[in-house]
């Protein structure tokens, strides 16, 4: 089966639709799932000094028409985590945040956004805390990488990688700014790097 794996929206609409076009394109028959920051919260982590504010709206970026093109599943960030903790007030789009997973599968994959571990402590956590999980995707840093058990492998954009080893990590870099996304061909037991150029 083929998945496509994008996160580190931001709220970036147009981003966000380039990314969305390019699966069409490249990949129709694609399951999409989201890695989580669907949205972009717009009070900084350093900002946090347990204050709540009345509304969603007053603390998340929401562009118009960006709804529409989250018709997919996806797991929560960072960045819904703390829209959330700035808010109390029940809103539809505060109950959809609240509803996300920490984490999917898709086969035998497992999808969670990354923000969890400690940087570049992702082998050590993983190994604690989701010991079954040999194939993981993730996202947080904006970084596409893959790592085999613990070593980095070289990648480069729409070319195979297959899956090998006890653990494989997939960091499947972000759609702000980058428009990357990652396809993973479950049967074949391959990802490929991808990305949706600019004009």
């Amino acid at each position: 089966m083929l998945f496509a794996l994008l996160g580190d929206i931001h709220s970036s609409k147009e981003d966000l639709q380039a990314v969305l076009a390019h699966i069409t394109d490249q990949a129709p028959d694609a399951t999409i799932i989201g890695t989580g920051d669907l949205y972009e919260c717009t009070v900084s982590k350093k900002d946090l000094h347990g204050q709540i504010y009345p509304t969603v709206e007053e603390v998340i970026k929401y562009p118009e028409g960006v709804d529409e093109l989250l018709t997919f599943p996806s797991i929560y960030g960072n960045q819904e985590e703390r829209i959330l903790l700035l808010t109390k007030q029940p809103e539809p789009i505060r109950d959809f945040l609240n509803g996300l997973p920490e984490t999917l599968v898709a086969d035998e994959a497992t999808i969670i956004h990354g923000h969890q571990w400690p940087h570049n402590e992702a082998e050590a956590w993983l190994a604690e805390h989701l010991p079954e999980a040999q194939l993981v995707f993730h996202g947080h840093t904006h970084q596409s990488g893959f790592t085999s058990d613990g070593q980095s492998v070289p990648i480069s954009w729409n070319n195979e990688l297959l899956i090998v080893g006890t653990r494989t990590v997939v960091n499947v870099g972000a759609v702000v700014g980058f428009r990357e996304w990652v396809l993973y061909d479950s049967e074949k037991q391959n990802v490929r790097f991808m990305k949706a150029l600019r004009g």
